[in-house]
């Protein structure tokens, strides 16, 4: 029966149980043993896929690290007036949230203490930072309040997508509950920060 399991193993496979373990240990807290024994599969098996635990980390932050970046290549995120560029950010940050949760969890619970930790957390920054950017842009053409502080809006902001981790079970409502959480998010966010007309 192990022999069926090794044969049905992938690195795809394995990545779901390293994310897993992760969040329910942490990473600091997790060994290949750990790993080896919740994949049902020994340590040497798993070195066949990656060369240790740090790759599978690193695999598991890229993963949500390129849903994010990928948010802001889209036409939503590129064209258009900054405040509908800015909600579209938030309202797609959210359903990638929720799309890749382990992923991005992992991501959010990430503290620095290995390269690919300080990696993430810089890569991090820089989303958040492109995000700033379009808030004060949207500041510029009129459309948020001038009075409200750019860096804290933006730490608010991301601290209300982020905490979507620590409560969030997904439904079997399926995409329109997304796509609710996503709208009360971006209303919630930026009905107080809209500049009077």
């Amino acid at each position: 029966m192990t022999t069926a399991k090794r044969d049905t193993y992938t690195p795809e496979t394995l990545l779901t149980v390293a994310v897993r373990v992760f969040n329910e240990r942490g990473y600091d807290g997790t060994s290949m043993e750990h790993l080896s024994k919740a994949a049902g599969i020994s340590k040497s098996s798993i070195y066949h896929h990656v060369a240790g635990k740090e790759e599978l980390l690193r695999r598991a932050v890229s993963r949500a690290l390129d849903g994010l970046f990928g948010i802001l290549e889209e036409p939503g995120a590129t064209r258009g007036r900054a405040i509908a560029r800015v909600e579209y950010v938030t309202r797609r940050t959210v359903e990638v949230l929720v799309g890749e949760l382990p992923y991005v969890t992992l991501l959010l619970r990430v503290r620095g203490n290995t390269n690919t930790e300080r990696w993430a957390l810089e890569r991090r920054r820089e989303f958040d930072q492109r995000v700033s950017e379009l808030l004060k842009a949207a500041v510029a053409d009129g459309d948020l309040r001038a009075d409200v502080d750019i860096r804290l809006a933006t730490r608010l902001l991301f601290g209300m997508v982020n905490s979507l981790v620590e409560w969030y079970r997904p439904q079997p409502g399926g995409p329109s509950e997304w796509e609710q959480l996503a709208d009360t998010v971006v209303q919630l966010a930026f009905e107080g920060m809209r500049a009077s007309r």
